[in-house]
């Protein structure tokens, strides 16, 4: 699993989500991210994620984001975890 801080990423390398609750997110994040909620982006993630793009996943704790960068990758998906 490829992991980074979040002073490394850029908004080029990909897209940067926040796998935080709403209400965690909105009280905190970083502005370049998209919040994806943990438990929606395993159930959905077919239909939110594209094989061919680039993702850095990020949570306040790094457990969601470790766990759902092992699964993503192991499925093909080129995923990133973001470290704070």
């Amino acid at each position: 699993m490829k992991r980074m801080t979040l002073k490394s990423y850029d908004a080029n390398m990909g897209q940067l989500i926040d796998l935080s609750d709403p209400y965690d997110f909105n009280n905190f994040h970083d502005p370049r991210a998209l919040n994806i909620p943990y438990q929606r982006l395993l159930l959905h993630y077919k239909d939110l994620l594209d094989k061919n793009q680039s993702y850095y996943l990020i949570c306040k704790k790094g457990l969601h984001s470790s766990k759902a960068a092992i699964m993503l990758e192991y499925l093909g998906y080129d995923v990133t975890q973001v470290i704070y």
